[in-house]
This record gives C-alpha cells, structure tokens and sequence, in this order.
C-alpha cells in the first residue's frame, strides 16, 4: 500500500481492533464461501453478484480476511453498519478467483457490488467512504448507515 492509502486502512484496522462491544459480525453476514459450485462463467457470476444487495469477492472471509486490501473493505463496511451482505472467498476458487476479474473487466481482489453493479475494490470503496457518496449508495439501496448515528450524536452534544 502506498501513501495516503496504506494510512487511511492503517487507520480503519486500528479503529476495528479498538473498538469494543462483543463479535465482530451481526447475524447477517454470510461468508459464503466460493459458493458458485465451479465457479467462473458469466451466468453463474451474474447470478452470485445479483443475489444480495451487497456482495463482495475477497481473500479470506469477513472473519479472516487474508489481505490488507480485502481487511480494509470488511472494516468499511463493519464502520457503516453493513451487516447484511454475502462474501465469496477467491482463494477457496482459482476459477471463481479469475471469473470474477474477468466478469468485471478490473485485475483485483477485493471486488465491490452493490445491487448487482460493480462498484470498484478498495481504493474506490475508501474514496467512497471519505467522501460520504458510500452513505448516499447504502440510502439507495435501503441501507441505512451507522455514520448517520454516529454524526447525529456527536451533533447532539
């Protein structure tokens, strides 16, 4: 990782470890594995990337992740609240692995879909996220963004 970057994720995995409160996950997030059953053509990949609101294709699981990339995109969510989402593990799959990479036209893992589109990896999700359109995206999708929590109540003091 490089500049801003690596200091933007260095900053989101401290804040993950720091914080207290119980697991990690809620309920709704589905580590589903490679989950396509062989994994790589284009039917199979718009069927995986269409089933939930939110799908991501990482190394490792939400639990485990198994890079810094994909660790960065599962702190995001987890600072937003995203509880609810499916996530495919690329190193169970070598062909969901590179299905995945040519089903969106981008070289990398981590991969983010929201309601079916193809968002970007981790550098897009971090922009998003600085941003605030990560809010606005989650709101379209009925997705309502622990941020908005957190803001109101700094407001409120």
């Amino acid at each position: 990782m490089s500049g801003s970057l690596g200091r933007a994720a260095a900053a989101l995995l401290r804040w993950g470890r720091g914080a207290g409160g119980g697991g990690l996950w809620g309920p709704g997030v589905r580590a589903a594995g490679s989950g396509a059953g062989g994994g790589g053509s284009a039917e199979q990949l718009d069927a995986l990337v269409k089933k939930d609101k939110v799908v991501v294709f990482l190394k490792g699981t939400p639990e485990q992740p198994q890079c810094g990339f994909s660790n960065a995109v599962v702190q995001i969510l987890r600072l937003h609240g995203v509880r609810d989402y499916a996530a495919y593990n690329v190193l169970d799959d070598p062909e969901l692995r590179q299905g995945i990479k040519d089903y969106s036209n981008w070289p990398t893992i981590p991969q983010v879909y929201l309601n079916g589109e193809f968002v970007g990896g981790c550098d897009i999700l971090l922009q998003m996220h600085q941003n605030g359109d990560l809010v606005e995206e989650l709101k379209k999708l009925g997705i309502h963004s622990a941020l908005l929590d957190e803001k109101k109540d700094q407001d409120s003091k």
